[in-house]
């Protein structure tokens, strides 16, 4: 299981409809609203590092409402 956290900065007063969005992903284990930089903060878990590819390309990048992310991929020692 691949698991990444990922940093969203949203357009002004959009972080709920985001944070709305982002709970529908099955992929998506938990979702956290921030302040300072960033809006929101979610953690992934996928399948395999293809899935979490796609994920991030394809579906996050295109939720309405999100301006940057930055993606953090978890690693075990």
């Amino acid at each position: 299981m691949d698991t990444a956290f990922v940093l969203f900065k949203t357009e002004p007063s959009r972080e709920r409809d985001v944070y709305l969005a982002l709970s529908e992903l099955d992929q998506i284990v938990e979702t956290h609203a921030l302040y300072g930089e960033y809006d929101l903060l979610a953690c992934v878990q996928c399948a395999n590092p293809k899935e979490l590819t796609t994920l991030l390309i394809e579906k996050l990048r295109s939720i309405d409402g999100v301006l940057e992310s930055q993606t953090l991929i978890a690693v075990d020692f």
